[in-house]
Formats: C-alpha cells, sequence, structure tokens
C-alpha cells in the first residue's frame, strides 16, 4: 500500500494511503475546499478562511490518534486493521453534505435533516463507488460503504448500531471528545486569533481510556481532567467570542436569508449534481450580483454585506421576550418583516460540566464531578436584527419592555 502526505498548519505532517488519497481526489471532496469552516465570519475575522477541506483531513488525524491510543495493544474483538480504517474514512466524508458556508443556512434549507443527510447520500454517489468496491475487495467479509456511513454520521441516524460501532462514530463525533469538535475548536481559535480557543489536546489524547460497563464509552484518566475542563473552557469562550459574536451573527442573519431566497423555486437539492454544483465561489457570485441589482432577489441582503454601514446590528437579547412584544416594537416602529426580524431563544438556560467517567489512580471509575467543580453556561438568547439606524431607538425600547 502506498502512502502520500499533506502538511497542515495545525497538525504538521498528514499521511494519507492509497486508497484515502483517491477519496481526497474525488469531487465532492475536492469541493470541500471551497466551503469556508466558518461560513462568513471571514467578514469578521479576516484569518477565518479556513475550509472544510483541512478540517476534514485534521478530523482523520486526531480520530486516529485516539484509534491508536486506545487500541494499541493486540487481541481487540474486531478487526483492527479494518476498522481503523473506517474510521480515517468516516473522519474524511463526515461534512461531504454540507451546504456552501456551512452552517450558515442550513436549518432554513435543508430543515431536521441537515447536512447529515446529504452526507449519507453524498457516500453512496457514484463518484465514490469505485473506492467502495476497492475495499470490499480487500475486507470480503465486511460492508465498508455502509459502515462508513454509520461512522460519519453516527446514533443520531442509525439506531442500530453495534456497542463497537457505537464508541468509534464517538472517537469521530462524539460531543465532547470527537475528533471533529477537537479540531474545529483548534483550528478555529488558530485562524481567528481568538486564544480562549486553545487548549492542551496533546495531554487530552494521551489521557483517553476506554470505560466498559452497559456500553463500552470514552473516558478519563484522573491526570486529564485539567485538559478536559480546558476543553470545555475553549468551547464556552469560543462560543462566545466568534460563533456567537454580534458581527458574525448579523453577516450569517443577511447570508441566510439570501440563501432561502437563492434555494427557493430553484432545483439545487433535486438531485446529487446540481445539490454539489453550488459552493462558496457560486454562492458569493451570486451575492456581488444581487448587491448591484436593485430588482434582484435579496437585494438587501447582498447590499448589508458588501457595504458595513447598512448591516443590520445583531441585538443579543437575554432577558426573556414575547414574539407579540417584539411584533408591536416592529409596528410602532415602522417596520417591514425585512427590515427587522428575530430567532427567539428556545431553549431555559443551563449550565455544563465535564460529566464524563473518570478512571481514578486507584483503578476505580468514578463522576467527574469528584476531580471538576467548572460549568458553563449554556443560555440561548434571542437574537433581534434591525436596520442600524433603528438599533439604539429599539434597545431602549426592549429594556422598556422587560423592565414592564
Amino acid at each position: 500500500m502506498s502512502f502520500k502526505k499533506i502538511y497542515d498548519a495545525l497538525h504538521g505532517f498528514i499521511r494519507l494511503n492509497d486508497l484515502e488519497h483517491e477519496l481526497i481526489d474525488s469531487e465532492p471532496f475536492q469541493r470541500l475546499r471551497h466551503l469556508h469552516q466558518l461560513g462568513i465570519a471571514f467578514l469578521v475575522y479576516p484569518g477565518a478562511t479556513h475550509t472544510r477541506f483541512e478540517h476534514s483531513l485534521g478530523a482523520l488525524h486526531l480520530a486516529t490518534r485516539i484509534f491508536d491510543s486506545l487500541f494499541a495493544s493486540e487481541g481487540q474483538p474486531f478487526e483492527t486493521a479494518y476498522w481503523r480504517q473506517i474510521v480515517r474514512l468516516a473522519a474524511l466524508c463526515h461534512d461531504l453534505g454540507h451546504l456552501p458556508f456551512s452552517h450558515d443556512a442550513e436549518e432554513q434549507i435543508l430543515g431536521k435533516g441537515g447536512h447529515e443527510a446529504w452526507t449519507l447520500q453524498v457516500i453512496e454517489c457514484d463518484a465514490l463507488s469505485s473506492l467502495w468496491t476497492k475495499l470490499e475487495q480487500r475486507f470480503p467479509s465486511h460492508t465498508p460503504r455502509e459502515d462508513v456511513q454509520k461512522i460519519a454520521v453516527g446514533k443520531h441516524r442509525f439506531a442500530n448500531l453495534s456497542p463497537w460501532e457505537e464508541l468509534f462514530s464517538e472517537i469521530l463525533c462524539g460531543d465532547f471528545f470527537g475528533a471533529d469538535r477537537v479540531d474545529y475548536l483548534l483550528r478555529d481559535a488558530k485562524c481567528t486569533g481568538v486564544a480562549h480557543g486553545l487548549f492542551d489536546f496533546d495531554q487530552l489524547m494521551e489521557m483517553l481510556c476506554l470505560v466498559e460497563g452497559e456500553r463500552i464509552v470514552l473516558g478519563i484518566h484522573e491526570d486529564g481532567m485539567e485538559s478536559c475542563e480546558a476543553l470545555l473552557l475553549a468551547r464556552y469562550f469560543m462560543h462566545q467570542r466568534v460563533y456567537q459574536y454580534s458581527s458574525v451573527k448579523a453577516y450569517r442573519f443577511h447570508l441566510k436569508r439570501f440563501m432561502t431566497t437563492l434555494y427557493e423555486g430553484k432545483d439545487y437539492l433535486e438531485n446529487m449534481n446540481r445539490y454539489l454544483a453550488l459552493s462558496d465561489l457560486e454562492v458569493f457570485s451570486a451575492l456581488r450580483q444581487a448587491a448591484k441589482d436593485v430588482h434582484a432577489p435579496g437585494h438587501l441582503d447582498a447590499l448589508c454585506i458588501f457595504d458595513r454601514k447598512k448591516r443590520f446590528q445583531a441585538i443579543k437579547w437575554i432577558p426573556k421576550i414575547l414574539q407579540s412584544d417584539l411584533i408591536a416594537l416592529r409596528t410602532e416602529l415602522d417596520l417591514s418583516p425585512q427590515q427587522m426580524d428575530w430567532n427567539l431563544a428556545l431553549h431555559p438556560d443551563t449550565s455544563m460540566g465535564v460529566n464524563i467517567p473518570v478512571r481514578a489512580r486507584t483503578g476505580e471509575i468514578v463522576s467527574a464531578t469528584r476531580y471538576s467543580r467548572v460549568k458553563v453556561s449554556l443560555e440561548q438568547p434571542s437574537w433581534i436584527y434591525v436596520l442600524p439606524e433603528c438599533a439604539s431607538i429599539l434597545y431602549k425600547k426592549l429594556q422598556y419592555v422587560s423592565e414592564t
């Protein structure tokens, strides 16, 4: 088996075998070069031009590190070489179904199925069929395409995962330790220059362990608790400073409305070829054209993206507020739904700590709460978007409504 290597700015050299290289050379994967990891956030953070392409390589690298750390010894109850290969390919495939600009307009255009439903379809497409045929020839007793699908999207889409399949998927896309999350936090922090997102991932990788109970899950050795707390804090601060930053939210608001208009009445979701035909390049071109044409659908939002003075203000509102109050305020200010809109918080304010099993130095498995008191807020604020010239007066009226 031949190997090639790619140099990554975050992880250094990443080695790839012939099957992985074939996947990377495919048209669906090359499209990831033109999907920004942080969507349109590069208009706020100039360094945030990194893509799903490099993130997927990083996820492969970290998933492999975790796999090798956990299963270094011989005599595993599964075919190690096969499942290691499946985890690596799943890491490369897990983002193939993303829309242009990643998550920015996903909910409005794709609905509950999200990009994961399209990821499953892309894995089935003709462009990748020869890859799965070669895998079937190398591992004739397995079903590699189906196994990659399972690991790439996990138990949220597959209810019949075996305990080991569930664990392999957790290595890639687990909510806390997953290679996907670890890579994007580190990469987003590096590219935006926000140091809050950095943490000691080397220690985290070394301290992971398996915990067996009703099912097999990822746990952490007692000596790795500090790295877990650092990961939790990095996640919190990146949400506050980047993902939920008001200027980023405002640009995403305009892009979401524009892309929803762009996709309406078109056949971009009708088949795989049409879906994959759009990347950030095509959407950005459409934005530029719409910004110049006052009669073009989505003109206002396109104009606001290119002219910062016209960009709506995104007001983060934590106090509870009713939709009826916002409708009344919009009427009072004589604004249309195009000039003032909102997303109301749907979830109550809760907190999150390091909630994972810990292997103590004595060998005992205990709750992380024995060692950690660190908790972060998971508040879901409401966001209100309004014409910039109306932002100040709207803010004062919001304060009055909340106080009364």
